[in-house]
């Protein structure tokens, strides 16, 4: 009984020592990595939006739940959306962060920067785990085919985009392009039914 008093005793000591140790250490990384994740943040919305010389955040405007999925975004979340200003304060667009649940390898979070007249910019990925050599070139086989286009819904294809509303799917990772393009066209369709711009409302 008393080697057991004294085992239990041990153990409650380490693990309050661990526990005060992990508590530190969340305290010091905390500011860090808050400030890692807010100049991250920055730099997408740079890159998606280069003529922009402000962002502000606004508020996520809830979606009605029946159109959302209906639209075919079920798996689609809009996270932040922020406003890009100019030097002189006016709009140019949104910057809108989405997150698609249907990655071959997981979530997959990225930023799209949108004008008022519904051009997307470009993508910025925030967050991929997609397998090595196939949906990992997302960034480079992907990513380059979104910018400077103007259209209400973009599709993949297996076949060579003919046409500016199609994206040629990477090879051998359909999964990824699919939810790719699907993220994106949830930004695009938040933006036209939430914040007024594009095609749809034209």
């Amino acid at each position: 009984m008393k080697e057991m008093m004294k085992n239990t005793g041990i153990l409650l000591v380490i693990t309050l020592v661990a526990g005060l140790v992990l508590g530190l250490v969340y305290q010091i990384t905390k500011d860090p990595i808050a400030r890692q994740e807010a100049q991250a943040k920055q730099e997408a919305c740079q890159e998606v939006f280069q003529d922009a010389a402000s962002f502000g955040m606004i508020g996520v405007e809830a979606v009605d739940a029946a159109g959302w999925n209906e639209a075919g975004y079920s798996q689609e979340s809009i996270d932040e959306v922020m406003e890009a200003k100019d030097a002189s304060g006016n709009l140019l667009g949104y910057v809108v962060t989405v997150t698609t649940r249907e990655g071959y390898g997981g979530d997959i979070q990225f930023s799209v920067g949108i004008r008022m007249d519904g051009t997307v910019n470009g993508i910025s990925i925030l967050s991929i785990s997609e397998t090595a050599g196939l949906g990992m070139q997302a960034e480079d086989v992907l990513k380059p085919q979104f910018a400077d286009k103007q259209v209400e819904k973009f599709e993949y294809t297996k076949n060579g985009a003919a046409s500016e509303n199609q994206i040629d799917a990477i090879s051998g990772a359909t999964i990824t392009t699919n939810a790719v393009t699907n993220g994106v066209n949830a930004g695009l369709y938040y933006f036209q039914t939430k914040l007024g711009g594009g095609s749809a409302n034209e």
